[in-house]
Formats: C-alpha cells, sequence, structure tokens
C-alpha cells in the first residue's frame, strides 16, 4: 500500500512538472516580447541592502545616469539597494529604466524609478538571468552579495564558452572586489583552472566617467544587438 502511495506522488510531481513548462513558455515569451523593443541597455547589479545614504549607493545612481546620458537603458533587478539606485540614475536622466523583478519571500520589492511600461515580472531566476544576458549590452558590477556573483560568473562563463558574443563586465569598487581579483590570479590562474585571456574580460573601475570610456571604447566598432 505504502509503494502505490508512493508511486502515485512520484506520478503527480512528474505531471506537475509538465505543466510547469508551459508557465516557463510564459515567462520567456513576455520577456522576450517587452524587452525587444526596449533597445541597447547596460544592467546594473548590486546588493538589495545597500541603503541610500552609502557611498555606493549614491555612485551607482551617478553611474546609471551618465550611462543613460550616453544614449544607453538601464536594466536592474527591480527591487530595493543598489538595483533602486539604478533606476533612480536612469529616471533622473530621463533614460529609458527596466526592472525585471523576482518573487523572493524577503528584500524583493518594486522600486518606484521603473517605467510603469518597463517592469517584468519572473517566477523563475533562470528565465530573468537569460533576459539580462540577452538584452544587455554590458554589465555594471556594483558590491553584493551571492546573487551579485551569481549574474556576474554565469555572464564570464557563458562569454568563455563563446555561448554568447562578449560584451564590458565592469566591476565597480577596487576596495570591495580587489581580493576576489586577487585571488582568481594567485589561486585559479595558477591552478591552470582558466587562462591569462580569461582576466580581460573583466575591468576593474571606481568612476562613473571610467564605466562610459569603457562602454563606449567597446562599441565603437560593434553593432548593437542582442547577445544570442
Amino acid at each position: 500500500m505504502r509503494k502505490e502511495q508512493h508511486h502515485k506522488g512520484w506520478n503527480q510531481i512528474k505531471t506537475n512538472d509538465s505543466w510547469a513548462i508551459f508557465k516557463i513558455m510564459g515567462e520567456f515569451v513576455n520577456g522576450f516580447e517587452k524587452m525587444s523593443a526596449i533597445g541597447p541597455c547596460v544592467s546594473i547589479f548590486g546588493s538589495a541592502r545597500t541603503k541610500e545614504n552609502e557611498d555606493y549607493y549614491k555612485l551607482s545612481v551617478q553611474i546609471a545616469k551618465s550611462v543613460s546620458e550616453a544614449g544607453y537603458g538601464i536594466i536592474t533587478g527591480g527591487g530595493p539597494g543598489i538595483m533602486e539606485a539604478g533606476n533612480k540614475g536612469a529616471h533622473l536622466a530621463g533614460g529609458t529604466s527596466v526592472g525585471l523583478n523576482i518573487d523572493l519571500p524577503f528584500e524583493q520589492h518594486d522600486n518606484p524609478y521603473i517605467d510603469g511600461d518597463k517592469s517584468l515580472d519572473f517566477d523563475y531566476f533562470f528565465v530573468r538571468k537569460v533576459m539580462f544576458v540577452k538584452y544587455s549590452q554590458g554589465f555594471v558590477v556594483m558590491p553584493g552579495g551571492f546573487g551579485t556573483l551569481d549574474e556576474l560568473f554565469e555572464a564570464i562563463t557563458l562569454i568563455q564558452t563563446n555561448k554568447i558574443g562578449t560584451f564590458p563586465i565592469i566591476l565597480v569598487g577596487t576596495d570591495f572586489w580587489k581580493g576576489l581579483i586577487d585571488w582568481i590570479k594567485n589561486t585559479m590562474l595558477t591552478a591552470g583552472n582558466i587562462s591569462p585571456e580569461d582576466l580581460d574580460l573583466i575591468k576593474l573601475v571606481d568612476t562613473a566617467d571610467e564605466v562610459v570610456e569603457i562602454i563606449d571604447a567597446f562599441y565603437k566598432g560593434n553593432t548593437l544587438s542582442p547577445n544570442f
């Protein structure tokens, strides 16, 4: 009897998994349709816990404002902290301000600086991550936590393995990121787990001007288009 109940429960899980495909497809279709109409954008990542009075929040506002004035839209994860700062900078510059929101049990809520017609909601992290990579012409990575590192290393991996075209990946904040960069050079590279040219995929800066210079220099001879 227990064995039959166990099999029945397992079959129910498999049925639910099959139906989940349609919800996943729906998120992809909705995301592709909305994002493809927006135009060239730069994604800004960082901690949801950064407060408005902190230096990296203020710097994120300035970076987003400068990038917007250079002609790019801004995409963030749509929530508070660095995400809010990114959308705020775009809003102040009168630029395109996109929020890719995720349903989480804590931290996440829409910030008020996202354009009304450019706020997208996702249940699945992996669908949301596809939107970030596919429709971004650059990643600006501010200090953050596990989620920020997840986005950073996924983008590096996709470029390293030629799954997507190269685009600028810019880490902002030498004090925050230097330890990680040193570990990558002194441990990963020394162990032979990455190639020396892989280090060229990442730029480390401290100012909004440097961010804009790197993005503009990269796209002088390159076409702006979706990445895969």
